[in-house]
């Protein structure tokens, strides 16, 4: 992939930079910063060599039409904050306002435009509506840089069409999650040890069956977790499971032990009889969830036998929780995960969704993480060994 370097002296050049700034709100509160923080060295390095920086971004999932819940306004502030300078804001994304935002940027000024998704165009099914709004926004800039990883597996106008219109390379953000996903998966170093939770095992299959030659071991948690017991034949009881991919997961539990991969399941569980964070919990053996409860968390022995299996290894790959961490009473899982990971001596990664949103809340420091990756289903798809549109556009016009 092309750095920034390659796109040569940028002062007084106008820089596209597609950021991911799908922050979390709460009303028009950032409950967590965490993408834009990751934001800012690239656009930090392009303030500083002079460029005229038009940051583009998505925020929720408008529906191709304005909509103010879902303005980027609250993440201006933000960015305004960190940066230490003020961020001019467009209030639409290629219409007057932006074209008049753009045109006073003096060099090293920073600009953020209104939320992408409110144009049908960036999101189109259709590749020639996609490109005409792409064009819009390339009349806006000299040159293109890729940082929005969490996004680099659509083929979106903003992501993949306008990297094939403006001289185009890719951001900090985006080489180091691309280097740091591919170690992981293409020269691990062993034990290599693979944590997969989150609530359904259909999100996970491919994963799952790329790591099947690759992994040493196989630590499985969460939802998904229900329907490998299930597959086992063991009682479950009204815990999430999905009962069309039993068969498909005894299959992948076949292969393990054909190809020396160990898969842990949790041998005791948090239960209760409602989903509710304040509901009477108990701890039963895996095999005896009892038929009118369910499982919302690992239990104690279940937590010191995936930290056993994580402080040897080399190499940690981890997505998706290992109970409804959300609720303190079931958070003790996704805790002792993290805990491990924090003490484990590898290479250790944390594949972005809801597993960096639980190291935060749950008051780790992210230091203690070799990467914590933005992105959770880019991570996911690069692990599976799937071609990610954004990425591949890049390397493409590297050759």
């Amino acid at each position: 992939m092309k750095t920034i370097d390659t796109l040569g002296d940028l002062r007084g050049t106008r820089v596209i930079v597609r950021a991911d700034l799908n922050a979390p709100l709460d009303g028009t509160t950032i409950t967590d910063d965490g993408r834009i923080r990751a934001a800012l060295p690239t656009i930090t390095q392009l303030a500083d060599a002079g460029a005229r920086v038009v940051v583009i971004s998505h925020l929720g999932r408008p529906k191709g039409a304005p909509e103010e819940k879902y303005s980027l306004k609250p993440v201006v502030a933000r960015m305004s904050e960190l940066l230490g300078a003020d961020v001019a804001f467009a209030t639409d994304t290629v219409g007057a306002s932006a074209q008049e935002t753009v045109a006073a940027l003096e060099d090293g000024q920073v600009a953020i435009l209104e939320n992408l998704r409110f144009n049908a165009g960036e999101t189109a099914k259709d590749e020639a509506e996609r490109t005409a709004f792409a064009k819009e926004l390339a009349a806006l800039g000299d040159a293109f840089v890729s940082d929005g990883f969490g996004v680099v597996h659509r083929k979106q106008a903003s992501v993949y069409e306008l990297a094939q219109l403006l001289p185009a390379a890719a951001g900090q953000l985006v080489r180091s999650e691309v280097e740091a996903l591919r170690k992981v998966v293409e020269n691990p170093e062993r034990p290599f040890v693979v944590i997969l939770g989150g609530a359904k095992v259909s999100d996970k299959l491919g994963v799952i069956e790329n790591l099947l030659t690759k992994a040493d071991r196989i630590i499985i948690g969460g939802g998904m977790a229900y329907t490998f017991m299930k597959a086992k034949g063991w009682e479950v009881g009204i815990s999430l499971l999905q009962a069309d991919q039993v068969d498909t997961v005894k299959g992948y539990m076949e292969q393990a032990e054909k190809n020396g991969v160990e898969i842990i399941l949790p041998v005791d569980t948090v239960v209760a009889r409602e989903f509710k964070a304040d509901a009477e919990a108990t701890i039963v053996p895996s095999d005896e969830i009892p038929a009118d409860q369910e499982g919302l968390d690992i239990g104690p022995k279940s937590r010191e036998l995936f930290a056993e299996k994580i402080a040897d290894a080399k190499t940690v790959f981890w997505n998706g929780p290992m109970g409804v961490f959300e609720f303190e009473a079931f958070a003790a899982g996704t805790k002792a995960v993290a805990e491990a990971l924090a003490e484990a001596p590898g290479y250790t990664v944390i594949g972005g969704g809801d597993s960096a949103a639980a190291v935060r809340t749950l008051g780790f420091d992210e230091s203690k993480f070799s990467h914590i990756s933005t992105g959770g289903g880019a991570s996911l798809e690069l692990i599976e060994g799937k071609d990610l549109p954004g990425i591949t556009i890049l390397e493409e016009d590297a050759s």
